[in-house]
Order: structure tokens, then sequence, then C-alpha cells
């Protein structure tokens, strides 16, 4: 959830994600919490077919963006 919140409506990279999230350990951040969202459909990469793209990007799928506007309007 805390993944959806920080990418919201934004393309946002690693590094971006890292910072919003306050982690620091980057392989256990992609291994724990990215390819685990991807994998369940609420991320996507930019550049999927090039998962090593130097201007690599991830965003939410529209899953991720029901998942987030939903939890927008409940803080509303």
């Amino acid at each position: 959830m805390k993944l959806i919140l920080a990418i919201g409506d934004v393309e946002m990279s690693v590094k971006e994600m890292l910072n919003v999230l306050e982690l620091k350990e980057r392989k256990s951040f992609i291994s724990l919490y990215l390819d685990s969202a991807i994998n369940e459909g609420y991320v996507n990469m930019l550049y999927p077919d090039s998962p090593r793209h130097p201007h690599q990007k991830y965003l939410l799928t529209i899953k991720g963006l029901a998942v987030y506007n939903e939890f927008k309007e409940m803080g509303k």
C-alpha cells in the first residue's frame, strides 16, 4: 500500500521511490516490494521490454490507480 501511495499518479524511478519511502536497501526493496507489486498487477514498467533501461520508471496500472484513488477518497 505504501508503494502505491508513493507512486500515485506519476512515474518514478527506483531511486525516487526509495527516497519517498525513506528506504536505503535497493536490492531488498526490489525483491520484496517492487517485484511483488508488478507481479500482482499494481505497477508497470515504463519500458517493459527493457527492464534495465537507463531511464526506467514505474507507474501504477489501472488496478493500482483504482486502489490509489480509493484511498485518496477515504482520506477526504
